[in-house]
């Protein structure tokens, strides 16, 4: 939920409660259909809705795979939506900052407990705003307060004057220091994208080197993540991509893929649903974090309510959100939104069976575009895993 997103769901958040709030409403499960076949169904039915392109992969147990895609990735050319196209990650990279946040704690070389402070004096200070009082775990967790300002755009104009701004995390940080905070450390729940700029500095300061350079080395290299790739202030993508587009209004669907996310390199990413599938699957099968950090990543709290109106039982843990299943049991995600890519990603809770779908179109005129797209993609993750659940 970087900028974009967040704006994106700000609108529709004031008038939820107009709508359905459960995640699959709308788009029922086919009876009879096999998986693959429901997920060609649920892929088909997100590009109805008016999203220019769709792909989705699910891996199952036993690793087999299936891959459906639905409409263009260009609407210029009507070339197809490629079944391994790149995206950008946006939010979903969370995931990644805080497995090596939590890599580094079961190394002994910082602890979750240490606030802000410790690692980066005096740079959460003035209108309110206390890094001394602020710790580890509550930037992970998005409890710490501090106010989110990213920039981001909301109209056609906003896009092509501002998608090549660039801001250095000090620029970022200071932009959220000019706000009072939300709420007291640990004492409510709002997304923070400033949180994790911070988290970035301070896996630099106990390491010595980027943060993304920890996170290629630590968790790209060993699970073969070749399609995850750091874009550093590349406004573009690697081939094959679909294009991306914002739907603004009636009139003003806007190709949106030449820009620099948020104007920070720190969160330029870019992946693949393979890619997505894997990382998901290796964290949560225990391959990236040691039995005590996993369980503590898995400690959630409840969101605030206006977000539960999109993630419906949604709770946030560190870097995971869990949600519910329609047959029983919850799920860990983190979905991503920028620069009109969209994608929502599941696994189960044993790491055996997962989802990706991304979509190649943000359509966030209206609020209840925005809740019809996000209720059918986590249709589409829902079945998928509650397939694997009833064969399993």
């Amino acid at each position: 939920m970087t900028s974009t997103l967040r704006k994106r769901l700000a609108v529709a958040i004031g008038v939820a409660m107009l709508f359905t709030a459960g995640a699959t409403s709308g788009v029922a499960r086919s009876a009879g259909a096999s998986p693959a076949e429901q997920l060609r169904r649920d892929t088909a039915a997100i590009h109805a809705l008016g999203v220019s392109g769709v792909q989705a992969r699910v891996i199952g147990p036993d690793g087999r795979q299936s891959v459906a895609t639905s409409g263009t990735a260009d609407l210029g050319t009507g070339r197809p939506v490629p079944a391994d196209g790149y995206f950008r990650m946006a939010s979903t990279s969370k995931t990644l900052v805080a497995t090596v946040v939590l890599q580094l704690e079961a190394e002994g070389r910082l602890s979750l407990d240490d606030t802000v402070d410790h690692w980066l004096p005096g740079v959460v200070r003035g209108h309110g705003n206390d890094g001394r009082r602020i710790t580890v775990r509550q930037l992970l967790q998005h409890t710490s307060g501090i106010h989110d300002d990213l920039p981001g755009y909301t109209t056609p104009e906003e896009y092509y004057e501002q998608r090549h701004d660039l801001y250095s995390a000090e620029q970022l940080i200071a932009r959220a220091m000019a706000h009072a905070p939300d709420f007291r450390p640990g004492k409510g729940w709002a997304y923070s994208n400033t949180g994790y700029v911070l988290l970035d500095l301070i896996v630099q300061k106990a390491t010595g080197r980027p943060a993304h350079q920890e996170i290629e080395d630590r968790i790209l290299r060993p699970l073969g993540l070749h399609g995850t790739r750091w874009m550093g202030v590349s406004p573009g993508l690697p081939e094959p991509h679909a294009r991306a587009y914002q739907l603004f209004g009636p009139d003003a669907r806007v190709d949106v893929t030449d820009q620099i996310p948020v104007g920070h390199e720190n969160l330029s990413w870019v992946t693949t649903t393979r890619d997505e599938n894997v990382l998901l699957r290796a964290l949560l099968g225990g391959r990236l974090l040691p039995a005590r950090q996993l369980a503590e990543m898995r400690q959630t709290v409840a969101v605030s309510a206006d977000v539960q109106q999109l993630w419906p039982g949604g709770r946030y843990g560190l870097g995971l959100v869990e949600r519910p299943l329609t047959c029983g049991g919850t799920y860990w995600s983190h979905e991503g939104g920028d620069g009109g890519y969209i994608t929502l990603n599941g696994v189960t809770d044993d790491g055996r069976r997962s989802a990706v779908v991304s979509m190649s179109e943000a359509r966030g005129d209206t609020p209840h575009h925005i809740l019809e797209q996000e209720n059918a993609a986590s249709a589409l993750i829902d079945h998928a895993l509650c397939a694997g659940a009833r064969r399993t």
